[in-house]
């Protein structure tokens, strides 16, 4: 678990995965989360695929307290899921995380 650690924050790090965001293949909120997103001019969003990748359910469990998708992240600060970022959005915040 620490090498994928290093590897979050590290991707983290690179502005081409600014946005990261734990999902599923068929989940109808992550992709409206994915839509909402590149509304606001966002090209990347580095997916850690929870159904192909049991594992990583669990760490984002452990990170995040939460058992749904999305959960997402914006330049290493947690936003929550779908709700949480359309709420972002709806206060005027969500351009200026993601201008940061």
């Amino acid at each position: 678990m620490e090498a994928r650690w290093i590897a979050y924050c590290q991707a983290l790090k690179n502005p081409m995965s600014k946005v990261i965001m734990y999902t599923t293949g068929f989940c109808p909120y992550c992709k409206m989360a994915e839509s909402l997103l590149r509304s606001k001019g966002v090209e990347v969003i580095k997916k850690i695929r929870i159904d192909l990748e049991p594992d990583q359910r669990v760490e984002m469990m452990d990170k995040t307290g939460r058992r749904t998708v999305p959960q997402i992240y914006i330049g290493g600060h947690y936003v929550g899921g779908y709700d949480d970022l359309t709420q972002l959005d709806r206060k005027g915040e969500l351009v200026a995380l993601l201008a940061m």
